[in-house]
């Protein structure tokens, strides 16, 4: 799915960038996502907090939640 459709940056990007342990700047500042209109901000933010708290767990042996993108 794409999030930002002012770059053109996809769900899928975003999550492979967070899953390398970036943050929501580097991620903004790689992609250019909320960096035009900033609409995809949240959406941004909600993909990248779901990834660091599921490769959290799964650094602890916790299960890991499911990563639900579909809105």
């Amino acid at each position: 799915m794409i999030v930002c459709v002012c770059h053109r940056v996809s769900d899928k990007s975003i999550v492979q960038h967070a899953l390398e342990g970036k943050g929501f700047d580097e991620i903004q500042f790689e992609l250019g996502v909320a960096s035009q209109c900033g609409r995809c901000e949240d959406c941004a933010r909600d993909i990248i907090d779901t990834c660091h708290a599921q490769s959290g767990a799964a650094q602890h042996g916790w299960q890991a939640v499911s990563l639900s993108l579909s809105r």
